[in-house]
């Protein structure tokens, strides 16, 4: 039996300049509500890919939309707030 080798260096080998910096990981920490949002949505579109949707179902889905456009309302309201100078509008 011949073994099959690649010639390419290990996709998982990371440079110590590929990390993501402190600034990269506050953005995705202030996003994080808004991801986790997101991902509750698709967890309910998913449960009602191969059935009926029944009136729960639809419950979830409203609910999880509705916290997805509140967790993004937020999040604009705290970048549009930040890059404002003066702080008012």
């Amino acid at each position: 039996m011949s073994h099959i080798v690649t010639v390419q260096d290990a996709v998982t080998a990371f440079a110590d300049w590929m990390e993501p910096t402190d600034a990269e990981l506050n953005a995705i920490e202030q996003e994080m509500p808004a991801i986790l949002a997101d991902v509750d949505l698709i967890d309910a579109q998913i449960i009602t890919l191969d059935r009926t949707p029944t009136e729960l179902d639809t419950q979830r889905i409203r609910r999880a939309r509705r916290r997805l456009l509140a967790a993004r309302r937020d999040l604009a309201n705290r970048t549009a707030g930040a890059s404002q100078p003066g702080g008012a509008a």
